[in-house]
């Protein structure tokens, strides 16, 4: 996993605290692979809010305090809302991707 301790830990904290303490967060995409270079952040997320208004303000909130923390770098959120549409990219993050 190509995240610095420091990285981690704040990108923990910063989702756990929008989205909800029982969230489940993931890694994936280039960042998993340690011998890839560069790439985005990517991040899914199963948050235990579940309201559609509540989603999209932590989603903004996060991404703001990630930015001020990390500097700015691209970060993706893929968000799984238990209720919503299923799309392939879950079942890929999930599948591929490396718990926080």
């Amino acid at each position: 996993m190509r995240l610095t301790e420091q990285q981690h830990v704040v990108i923990k904290q910063t989702l756990l605290k929008h989205f909800g303490a029982a969230s489940e967060l993931r890694l994936f995409g280039s960042r998993v692979d340690d011998s890839a270079r560069g790439g985005d952040i990517d991040l899914y997320i199963e948050p235990e809010i579940q309201q559609p208004d509540d989603i999209v303000e932590a989603k903004l909130n996060a991404l703001v305090e990630l930015h001020r923390q990390l500097g700015e770098q691209k970060i993706d959120l893929v968000i799984n809302r238990k209720q919503g549409v299923h799309l392939p990219i879950y079942q890929l993050a999930k599948e591929t991707g490396v718990l926080l």
